[in-house]
């Protein structure tokens, strides 16, 4: 088969915030309707919630499109991080093949549900890049959504920056590794599921935790982070049990309130 012979796949990436059907916008509402198929990563037994929550979502936008659940490899929890995240993507972006291939062979319009938004700390970009860089004949689009950080800011009632001041956005383990970073009082951190809060001096520092951001069974917390570093781990641990699952973010702010 000669290039221009392969199936064309138009992709869309349609970031869906929290999950809410509030929280999607029109132009998502749109690119559901007009898929032909959308795949659902059905993840371990215990967040079956989340994939029950993108069928909701499916159902409530009326889409006429196929809608197929498909496996989602996990990453590897040993070895070194960065050649596991890797690995992890390369199985993502076959088990997207193989959906594709069995589900959309002539090709056609694809789209897949994105936690929060698809250009915020979410690798369905890289995903798609390893299959455009390899033999499918694919274009991407990103529809935007509703991210974590706004949830969070949004949920607290705070804005996101403080006057004329820049923010970090990072993760927990690199929190940890290179401690606060320098030239910024605002720092947004992300996939914590060690309380790398924990390891900042706490002198000074506020904390805005939130979990389940947007949804029914959203929890949030606040205050200095001396006096919160013991009760967010207690909160989070408990609320893990009770669902299954979390996700979880907070913004951590050091000096005067604005």
């Amino acid at each position: 088969m000669s290039d221009d012979d392969r199936p064309r796949i138009a992709l869309s990436l349609i970031g869906i915030g929290t999950g809410n059907p509030d929280h999607l916008t029109r132009e998502g509402q749109v690119a559901m309707r007009d898929a032909d198929l959308i795949l659902l990563p059905a993840k371990r037994a215990d967040t079956a919630e989340l994939l029950d929550l993108r069928q909701a979502l499916c159902a409530s936008v009326a889409t006429d499109a196929r809608i197929v659940a498909f496996d989602l490899p996990e990453r590897a929890a040993d070895g070194p991080y960065r050649a596991a995240v890797d690995d992890w993507h390369d199985a993502i972006a076959a088990a997207w093949a193989r959906a594709i291939a069995e589900h959309l062979p002539a090709g056609g319009r694809l789209a897949l549900l994105v936690w929060g938004d698809p250009s915020l700390y979410d690798s369905s970009l890289r995903v798609a890049a390893r299959l455009t860089a390899g033999a499918m004949r694919m274009t991407v689009r990103v529809v935007p959504g509703i991210t974590a950080l706004q949830a969070l800011t949004a949920a607290h009632a705070i804005p996101l920056t403080t006057l004329a001041a820049p923010v970090l956005v990072t993760t927990g383990r690199r929190l940890v590794a290179d401690g606060w970073p320098s030239g910024v009082d605002t720092v947004a951190v992300m996939l914590d599921a060690k309380a790398a809060y924990r390891t900042v001096d706490p002198a000074g520092v506020r904390i805005w935790w939130g979990a389940y951001l947007g949804m029914a069974q959203q929890a949030i917390a606040a205050g200095p982070l001396a006096e919160m570093r013991d009760v967010i781990p207690t909160i989070r641990a408990e609320l893990r049990g009770r669902h299954g699952w979390i996700m979880d973010s907070y913004l951590l702010r050091r000096g005067p309130d604005d």
